[in-house]
């Protein structure tokens, strides 16, 4: 079983409520995944992101960036980054925002040309909602494709909407998928035909 690390942080829940539906989705698939609050980090959450087959990063996007207690994590991987140590790891990052444009977009690419810069390989959104698919109403609704973007709720007892719900299950599965498939071949197991 492929292990997925999920550092995030959360102001007000939202991109807490989106890290649990991705752990979910990560678990009900094959995975072991492991939140991990940004603002709390101990010696052990450093030793399961050194661990993790996977990284799938979350932050909400305040003033058209990743939060300062998401940088400030960020920023304190620079040894990690000198040695690499996540190199070939694989990456992924959501996001949440109040409109649906939100400039998310933003907050991704950070996470983005972060992992690249830790050598990383990272896995993107696959799902097309409507009205391409008219049978995925709701779905990517943010027409997000670098990684999960949501909107937050108005509604403060949800949070997020159900729509965005089920895309953050949707692309924790697809996650899971690449993890079970990079660890495959790790192994030797992945049939290329």
């Amino acid at each position: 079983m492929p292990d997925v690390a999920i550092p995030y942080f959360s102001g007000r829940g939202h991109t807490r409520r989106l890290a649990d539906e991705v752990a979910v989705a990560l678990g009900d698939n094959g995975c072991n995944a492991r939140l991990i609050d940004v603002a709390r980090m101990t010696g052990t959450d450093w030793q399961a992101l050194d661990a993790a087959d996977a990284i799938v990063m979350g932050s909400p996007t305040y003033m058209g960036s990743a939060a300062a207690g998401f940088k400030t994590f960020m920023d304190a991987t620079g040894d990690l980054w000198a040695e690499q140590r996540w190199a070939d790891k694989l990456a992924a990052g959501f996001t949440v925002a109040i409109f649906p444009g939100g400039d998310k977009l933003v907050t991704l690419q950070q996470m983005f040309t972060f992992a690249m810069q830790h050598g990383m390989v990272w896995v993107g959104q696959d799902q097309i909602g409507a009205p391409v698919s008219p049978e995925n109403p709701d779905i990517n609704q943010s027409g997000v494709w670098l990684g999960l973007g949501a909107v937050s709720d108005r509604d403060k007892t949800q949070l997020i909407p159900p729509g965005d719900l089920e895309t953050a299950r949707r692309f924790g599965a697809r996650i899971a998928r690449a993890a079970r498939r990079w660890a495959d071949q790790e192994e030797g197991r992945y049939d290329h035909a």
